[in-house]
């Protein structure tokens, strides 16, 4: 699918995005732990997130659909999953089959896992190793690809392991092996990433524990709970909010209203980011819900300043870079994005397609290692052909610098975006964006 992005001028309006991506995956993985019954609501309903629905309904969950983002699931129990008669296809998410693994770990027997031509080409070495060294046994493709096989033991080992980045998905595929260990599985990571599974987790019954050390951030997990069923309420996705926050941010006398969005700390990087930049936002009816911080965001576009984003932020933003990256076009100056060598191993090279991208619309733009310079603000950017190579930010991210810039942009592969962001074109057109599908 190809989609067409024109220039636009203000955007307005009051809206809300899909629920958060990483939270509704987690959602559906941890109801099918529990004991009992819990509901679900505002569950992102994208492609990725289904994958994982799909994937617990074949290890033995029952899932019923309710309505629009509303949900019910029946768990099996920490260690009461069930061997899955064929491949379990995970499609484009990372996440889904990441954290699906940490589980799988823990169960007597062998589970196949493969995804779509990006997934397969995404590293799980990281991931297969702690598991393996608690005692489970993982066959892959070279370079630790997809598809694999996972043999899993009902007495895994508790062990202590030192990720070599601030990974969300290997912390968290840890600590749900570490469900299935007798005793005390921890993880040291130099940073502390997104911290969902730490805090549903606690909700649900387990004993967590973290917090900083002289080497590096802690999370520890006791082995061999019962998980409480809940009642699990997804809030907005922040980092799908981004999109037409910096949409609004650029365009001129924009005024919009972002409701229920997640603030928690470990992943408001971007708004950190932009507040330095000179972006005024403004948090409103600042709440809790199911122990995720929520807010509503309002967004005044105006001028913007380039800055210098330092590579210990990372992790509180990593998948809003490229987005970041368009908003540094329409800054005064270089913004110089730091330390971005995990982006290399996303969905795409995002690094390098972002640059690619972006000097191809006529930004000022270079990496440097691991680093990412932008240069603005641009005078005038140029009609360009985008090819997102199967990743939706990137798509969305081109999207909209079509709209921002003065030459409409064209994307292909962009029914990406439905992995993570169903109904993006209509949510911008609402705002006043101007997005419609082109060519076969």
């Amino acid at each position: 699918m190809q989609l067409r992005a024109a220039p636009h001028g203000a955007l307005a309006g009051d809206v809300r995005v899909p629920g958060d991506k990483s939270i509704s995956h987690r959602s559906l993985m941890l109801a099918g732990l529990a004991v009992g019954e819990s509901r679900i609501e505002g569950l992102l309903e994208g492609a990725d997130v289904m994958a994982t629905a799909d994937a617990m309904r074949q290890l033995g969950v029952g899932l019923e659909r309710l309505g629009p983002g509303s949900w019910r699931a029946l768990g099996c129990g920490v260690a009461g999953l069930a061997e899955p008669e064929s491949v379990l296809d995970l499609g484009n998410a990372g996440t889904g089959v990441r954290l699906l693994m940490g589980i799988l770990a823990g169960h007597g027997f062998t589970s196949f896992l493969s995804g779509d031509a990006s997934l397969r080409r995404r590293p799980m070495r990281r991931i297969a190793e702690p598991l393996q060294a608690m005692g489970a046994e993982v066959l892959a493709r070279s370079g630790g690809r997809l598809p694999l096989a996972l043999t899993g033991r009902v007495d895994l080992v508790p062990i202590t392991w030192r990720s070599p980045v601030a990974s969300a998905q290997i912390k968290s595929a840890v600590l749900l092996a570490g469900l299935h260990a007798p005793g005390r599985t921890t993880v040291i990571e130099p940073l502390a990433s997104r911290d969902h599974s730490e805090r549903m987790l606690r909700a649900m019954g387990a004993k967590v524990e973290s917090g900083a050390s002289a080497e590096g951030w802690v999370v520890e997990i006791d082995g061999e709970p019962e998980l409480a069923p809940q009642a699990f309420e997804v809030p907005a996705d922040p980092s799908s909010a981004a999109f037409p926050l910096v949409a609004a941010l650029v365009a001129g006398d924009s005024a919009l209203t972002l409701r229920g969005i997640s603030v928690n700390p470990l992943r408001t990087g971007l708004l950190t980011t932009l507040r330095e930049m000179g972006a005024d936002l403004t948090l409103a009816n600042e709440r809790e819900a199911a122990g995720e911080p929520v807010a509503d965001l309002l967004v005044q576009g105006g001028a913007l300043e380039a800055v210098d984003v330092p590579a210990e932020r990372a992790p509180s933003m990593i998948d809003e870079y490229p987005i970041l990256a368009v908003a540094a076009a329409f800054a005064r100056g270089t913004t110089r994005m730091r330390g971005l060598g995990e982006l290399r191993v996303k969905e795409s090279d995002r690094l390098a397609l972002m640059a690619e991208g972006l000097e191809a619309c006529g930004i000022e733009v270079a990496i440097e290692g691991d680093d990412l310079l932008v240069t603005g603000p641009v005078g005038a950017t140029g009609a360009a052909t985008i090819d997102a190579h199967h990743d939706h930010r990137i798509a969305m991210s081109f999207l909209v610098l079509g709209g921002l810039g003065a030459a409409p942009i064209t994307v292909q592969g962009a029914e990406t975006i439905l992995t993570s962001f169903p109904g993006f074109a209509d949510l911008m057109n609402g705002l006043g964006a101007s997005i419609e599908e082109v060519g076969p």
